[in-house]
This record gives C-alpha cells, sequence and structure tokens, in this order.
C-alpha cells in the first residue's frame, strides 16, 4: 500500500498533535477488509473503526464521512504497477505490463477496486478517484511504452494509445472479476500471456 494520500503524508506542517500513521494505515486496512466482507452499502464507519482498534471520533477526525473514507482507501489503494522499466522491445515492455497489472489486480488494489466499481457508477467522486488511482497510470505507461517502441522503429506511431490502454484494461478486468477462476489458477497471469500477440497484433507487431 502506498502511503502518498494518507493525512498528514505530504509532509506539510500541521497544528497540534502528530498523525500517527500506524493508525491511518491500520483505518484504511480496516476499510478494506470491511468493503470486502460488506460492500459499500454495508459499511459503516463504526465498523471500520472498531476493526482498526480506535475510536470513531478519530476515525472521523481524519475522515468526514463515509465517502470521504473509501475515497481515501481508493488513493491508499492505488495500483502499483511498478516502474516504467524499458526492457529493450515492445514484446518485453508489454509483456511486463499485463504482467504488472495481472499481479495489481489479484492484490490489495485489485479487491478494493471489486468492491467499490459498483458504487463508482453513481457516485462522481468515487468513479474520479478510480479514474485517477488505477486508469490513469495504466494509460501512462502504455504510452511510454508505445513511443519507445515507434522510436526503435518496432511499429509506426500510435495515434491514439488510450485506445489501446482500454485493450489491456477490459480484458484483464474481465477475465479476473467476472470468470469464475479454476482453483490453484491465476487469472489474471494466464489472460496477460493469452493476450499479448493479439496486442502485438493489432499494433502491427511481430506476434512471435
Amino acid at each position: 500500500m502506498t502511503t502518498d494520500h494518507l493525512p498528514g503524508a505530504s509532509g506539510a506542517p500541521t497544528r497540534g498533535r502528530p498523525r500517527d500513521a500506524a493508525r491511518d494505515r491500520a483505518l484504511m486496512d480496516a476499510t478494506l477488509a470491511e468493503l470486502q466482507s460488506r460492500g459499500y452499502s454495508g459499511l459503516t464507519t463504526a465498523a471500520v473503526a472498531k476493526r482498526a482498534g480506535v475510536s470513531t471520533a478519530t476515525l472521523y477526525r481524519r475522515w468526514r464521512s463515509k465517502e470521504d473514507l473509501v475515497v481515501g482507501a481508493a488513493q491508499a489503494w492505488a495500483e502499483d504497477l511498478g516502474p516504467d522499466v524499458d526492457h529493450g522491445g515492445l514484446r518485453e515492455d508489454l509483456g511486463a505490463l499485463l504482467h504488472d497489472k495481472a499481479d495489481a489486480l489479484e492484490g490489495a488494489s485489485g479487491r478494493l477496486l471489486r468492491a467499490v466499481l459498483g458504487e463508482a457508477a453513481h457516485n462522481r467522486a468515487l468513479a474520479d478517484v478510480l479514474f485517477e488511482a488505477f486508469v490513469l497510470p495504466l494509460q501512462n505507461r502504455v504510452a511510454a511504452l508505445l513511443d519507445r517502441a515507434a522510436a526503435r522503429g518496432e511499429i509506426a506511431p500510435v495515434e491514439d494509445p488510450l485506445v489501446v490502454g482500454e485493450m489491456v484494461i477490459g480484458p484483464m478486468v474481465s477475465h479476473t472479476f467476472l470468470i469464475p477462476p479454476t482453483p490453484g489458477a491465476s487469472p489474471g497471469t494466464d489472460m496477460a500471456d493469452r493476450l499479448l500477440p493479439y496486442l502485438l497484433r493489432a499494433l502491427g507487431a511481430p506476434a512471435d
């Protein structure tokens, strides 16, 4: 979990008693656990505070409402796709991205995303933070690796890299979230391997 979006994580000076980062992390852990077990509609701030071992007054000093709490959790558990490393070729760069996406979807950020996607359909504040925390990082990394591939002469410049990002997000999310997994299997990794040759062909690169 990143801590960039936890209260007080910016490093700006604050008045009064310093923030307890461990308590903030405990509240974010508890929020994720409650979202997984009860969903957004069933989550209560009292249950989160109890699970974290703090008072509701402590929670409300950090987040003013249930919506603020869940938005904070989405920011704290923002998808970590790892660094955009130049692996020397489009196949390698795209394969690494797909596997990083699979790991994220099967980890804590994916569990949070699964729990709040339905609420985001009619909650603009949550939808906005999910876009910033989960969609933009992938779009930016896709754009960077496509620029490198075009500079190497592997593919022609891509006019709309956002479409390529959607071609990654859609299959990875649907396969991980909507298709019942085989016991012991890793659906995200499976789709990453199967999707790679199709994306390469779509981009005009050799698939093998």
